[in-house]
Parts: C-alpha cells; sequence; structure tokens
C-alpha cells in the first residue's frame, strides 16, 4: 500500500497548524486554510449527492476565484478528478472537452453561463450542472446550496498515481488532448520548485493570469500552498491592478506571461512605483527578447527574474534561470530544476553535444502519466521512454537550455498554445470557406498572433 498523497493533504496539514493562516484573498474576500478545509469537505459532500465518486471527472469553467480553489478541493476530497477548462474556448471545444472527459459535474461561473449552457447543451447525456451564481438559471443548481449540508462524508486516501486533475491542452492535429496529472506529480513538482525558488510562508504570492493554466494554477498558487502561503487572487488580468496589488499587498512572487509583463511596464509612472517587495518574477510561455528582459530587471530592481520552461504535461516549471546567471546567461531558460532529467535528442532518438539543436525530452516524477483516453499519442509522446516536448532547444556546456524553434505546429500567443488546426476547423464550418491555413504572425504585445489566409 502506497502513502496518501491527496493534494487535500496538503490543504490538511495546514488547517492544523496554522489555521488561521490565510490561503488566499480575492479582493476583501479572504479565506483561511481552515475555512478553506471546512468549505471543501462541505462542498464535497454536495458532489457526492450527485453522484460524484472517486475517480469521476468534475469540470470547471471559471473565472478566478476562491471558489475556483474550492472546486478542486472538493473534487479531490473524494478522489475525484478536478478539470479546470480554458474560458477562451468556443461552445463546441468546451463540449467536446465535457463530452471527451466523460465529466460527472460541471461547475460554471455565473459570468460564463452563456458560454457553459451552450457548450452543454449541445450534449445529449451532459454532466450535472453547478452555476456559481446568486441565482441559477433552470437546470443549474447552485454551489451554495450544495455546501448546505450537516454531515461532511470523509476524505478518500489517494495514492500518488491517482489523478488529481485533467487539463486539456491543445494538439497539433486533431482535438486537445487531456493530460493526466497525479497527485505524485503534484506533490514532485512543489518539492522542485520550493527547493529551486526558495519559497516559504512568508510569501505573497499574486495569481493575476487565468488559473485554468499552469503557470498561474502552479508556478504560483499550488507552490504557495505547499509552504503554507498566502495567495491574492484577481479574477482576470489587469496591469494597473497588478502594480496596485504588489503595493499594497507586499506581493513576493508572481508569475507574468510576456504579454502580461509588456502590459505592467506600459502602466504610466511604472517607474516611480514601489514595487521593491517583489523578489521573484517567473516568466515563460514563449522565447522572450533580451532588452525586454533588461527593462523588466530595470523595473523590479530588487527581483530574480527567473526565465523559466514548462509544459503542462509536467506541471508546469521545467527549467528556471538562477538569479546569478541572469546576466552571463541571459537568453536562456536556466537549467533543470530537482528531480527532473532534461535531455537534447536529436531525429534518431539519441542525445546530441552540447551547442547542437535537438528536441527537448524530459524524464522524471513530475512528468504526467499520458493523455486521456489517447493510448496512441501517449505512446507517441513517451516514445524510448522519455516525455518528447516537441521544442528544439541548445544546451550549452554548462547545461543552460536555449528554447530555439518548435517541431510542433504550435502559435504561442500571450503564453497560451494556440493549434492552427483548431483554428482552421471553424473555419471549415463557414459555408464561403473552400480552404484555410492559420499560421503564426508576429506580435510586439502578444509574442505571436494567429493569422488566416483563407
Amino acid at each position: 500500500m502506497q502513502p496518501d498523497l491527496s493534494w487535500v493533504g496538503v490543504l490538511e496539514h495546514h488547517a492544523l497548524r496554522t489555521p488561521d493562516k490565510p490561503i488566499a484573498a480575492f479582493g476583501d474576500d479572504v479565506v483561511t486554510y481552515r475555512q478553506m478545509q471546512d468549505r471543501a469537505a462541505a462542498l464535497a459532500t454536495g458532489f457526492q449527492d450527485l453522484g460524484v465518486a472517486a475517480g469521476d471527472v468534475v469540470g470547471l469553467l471559471s473565472y478566478n476565484s476562491l471558489e475556483f480553489l474550492e472546486v478542486i478541493f472538493a473534487a479531490n476530497h473524494l478522489g475525484a478528478i478536478a478539470m479546470p477548462i480554458n474560458w477562451r474556448l468556443a461552445a463546441a471545444e468546451v463540449a467536446f472537452i465535457l463530452e471527451h472527459s466523460q465529466a460527472r459535474v460541471f461547475v460554471c461561473d455565473e459570468e460564463l453561463l452563456a458560454l457553459g449552457t451552450d457548450a452543454a447543451d449541445r450534449l445529449d447525456d451532459g454532466p450535472v450542472r453547478v452555476a456559481v451564481s446568486t441565482d441559477a438559471p433552470d437546470g443549474w443548481a447552485r454551489l451554495a446550496d450544495l455546501r448546505a449540508t450537516a454531515d461532511w462524508v470523509d476524505r478518500v486516501p489517494v495514492e500518488g498515481d491517482a489523478l488529481h486533475r485533467l487539463m486539456y491542452t491543445s494538439g497539433t492535429t486533431g482535438r486537445p488532448k487531456g493530460v493526466m496529472l497525479t497527485h505524485a506529480n503534484l506533490a514532485w513538482k512543489n518539492f522542485a520548485h520550493v527547493t529551486e525558488l526558495g519559497v516559504t510562508a512568508d510569501d505573497v504570492g499574486l495569481a493575476c493570469g487565468p488559473l485554468y493554466h499552469v503557470g498561474a494554477l502552479d508556478l504560483i498558487t499550488t507552490t504557495m500552498i505547499a509552504v503554507g502561503a498566502t495567495t491574492m487572487v484577481h479574477r482576470v488580468f489587469d496591469a494597473a491592478a497588478v502594480v496596485e496589488e504588489i503595493e499594497r499587498s507586499r506581493v513576493t512572487c508572481m508569475w507574468t506571461a510576456p504579454a502580461m509583463v509588456r502590459a505592467i511596464l506600459e502602466v504610466p509612472g511604472i517607474e516611480d512605483r514601489d514595487l521593491s517587495s517583489v523578489r521573484l518574477i517567473i516568466a515563460g510561455g514563449e522565447k522572450m527578447p533580451i532588452p525586454f528582459i533588461e527593462r523588466l530587471r530595470r523595473t523590479f530592481p530588487s527581483a530574480w527574474f527567473a526565465d523559466a520552461y514548462g509544459l503542462t504535461e509536467t506541471v508546469s516549471g521545467d527549467t528556471f534561470l538562477d538569479a546569478h546567471s541572469t546576466v552571463s546567461k541571459l537568453g536562456s531558460v536556466g537549467r533543470a530544476c530537482p528531480y527532473l532529467e532534461l535531455a537534447i535528442w536529436d531525429e534518431s532518438g539519441s542525445p546530441v553535444p552540447a551547442g547542437e539543436r535537438g528536441e527537448i525530452v524530459l524524464r522524471g516524477p513530475k512528468v504526467f502519466k499520458g493523455y486521456w483516453r489517447d493510448p496512441d499519442a501517449t505512446a507517441t509522446a513517451f516514445a524510448g521512454g522519455w516525455f518528447h516536448t516537441g521544442d528544439v532547444g541548445v544546451k550549452d556546456e554548462d547545461g543552460f537550455v536555449y528554447i530555439v524553434d518548435r517541431l510542433k505546429d504550435m502559435i504561442v500567443s500571450g503564453g497560451e498554445n494556440i493549434a492552427g488546426s483548431e483554428v482552421e476547423r471553424v473555419l471549415y464550418e463557414h459555408p464561403a470557406v473552400v480552404e484555410a491555413a492559420v499560421v503564426a504572425r508576429p506580435d510586439e504585445k502578444w509574442g505571436e498572433v494567429p493569422v488566416a489566409y483563407v
């Protein structure tokens, strides 16, 4: 019997030792570790009443909120699988994810109910619908009503190989693929990032990017929770609000996609703001120009700018550029974090010498289990026993990695992966379109934007 590695166990640990410490704040709404534990247990009981059991999937379409974290903990409390969904997707894509994942319950944010209803209505036998809203529309239960129960169900212990989360990511062909992240994957990610980044309970994190993305959820929020720290949660990204939050809450750690950093640097009077509390800025999601990195370092003089590289399939953060090498290795995404092996392979599957290009492959306990209900894609991704990222890199003689290209036909816009094939599929639904191709165009704000030739 393996030990219980449930993510909820981490919440219980801090709820017992520092019950009154805030786990997160959303504006004036602050929730402590004990309160989050209680809310998650109550919601889990409501989910169980809807038929959710261990191994079932709970879908979540939501802007950032305290309920976002609560739903994940509540699902895991039952041994069920949380599934955050990208709210930038079209209704047909959300519907595909709900159907392919075989979601038992679908939780939807009040402001996204139009999208959620459109998606769920496309399914003949869809999940039970739960709305995070004051007044639930017809066909939807209210999340708050699910918590209104006196007797809470006991937490289900889970082994490390059990699924903690499903995250659908854009594929180069066909539909999105469901990345299976286990409780052990998350635990090893947290071990690695706490070791690498030196995060402690005294830190204050800022989740200003979308929590459906591993950047905001895992490079910041789950790492903060792992050590018992507090995370300030913003519903959506707003550059001016970020600067205000840094000054008000003395934020120490944050993750930003390059497009978000650019917006922050363009806030009027940014040079005169007190940003001295920030000690760590994790960035990544695309290759960042060196002049841009230099400007960022001037604006945040107290911060370690940790340029990073990572994927959804590895719970984010595979490499980090250490503070001592920020200047000498400018342009690099750093070296592999603890508990992870990184190699550069040629097309035949052999390692290449330092300085030569090849595909980045990864191996270690934070690497995902495989793709949900897609054994062929899983086998292809793990050919040779290592995970094939599809990214082309170079490792220098000191082990520092440089990202130079992508094997995959992928557009990276604002840190988000966009498969050209998915956009093309939507275009082909229009009767006037005979043929279409979608490619990337460089963009100063977003890094890349998709351009359609029709």
